[in-house]
C-alpha cells in the first residue's frame, strides 16, 4: 500500500513536467505585431500583437520579440507567452502588447518575431 502510495505521489509531482503538448511552433502564427512609439519627449513603447492557435489542441505558446538595429544587430531580446499560463483553444487567439518589456533606444530599426516554444499547461 506504501509502495503504490508513493508511485502515486511521484507521478502527480511529475505531472506538470510531463505535459506536452502534440503542437508545435509551426502550428502557432502571428497574426498581427506592430511597433508604436508615443510622445518622443517621454517614449513609451506599445507592442501590440495577435497570435492565432492552428493546432488541433488547446495550448500555449511562447513568443521571442528581437529588436535589431540598423546593421541588423540585436540590441534587446525578451520572451513571453502571451496567454500566461492558459491555453489558447484550438482556432482561437489572445492579443499581446509586449512594449513593457522593451525600453525605448532610438537606433531600433526593425523587429522579429517568432514563436520559439509550446506547451499545454
Amino acid at each position: 500500500m506504501k509502495t503504490l502510495l508513493a508511485v502515486a505521489a511521484s507521478a502527480l509531482m511529475l505531472a506538470p513536467v510531463i505535459a506536452r503538448a502534440d503542437c508545435s511552433a509551426t502550428d502557432f502564427k502571428v497574426a498581427s505585431f506592430e511597433v508604436q512609439v508615443g510622445d518622443p519627449a517621454h517614449p513609451v513603447m506599445k507592442m501590440p500583437g495577435e497570435l492565432v492557435n492552428n493546432c488541433k489542441e488547446a495550448s500555449a505558446a511562447q513568443i521571442e520579440i528581437e529588436a535589431k538595429g540598423a546593421d541588423g544587430s540585436v540590441l534587446q531580446k525578451r520572451k513571453l507567452w502571451p496567454a500566461g499560463t492558459t491555453n489558447i483553444a484550438p482556432g482561437s487567439s489572445v492579443k499581446f502588447d509586449a512594449g513593457r518589456m522593451f525600453r525605448f533606444d532610438p537606433s531600433m530599426r526593425t523587429y522579429a518575431v517568432e514563436v520559439v516554444s509550446v506547451h499545454a499547461f
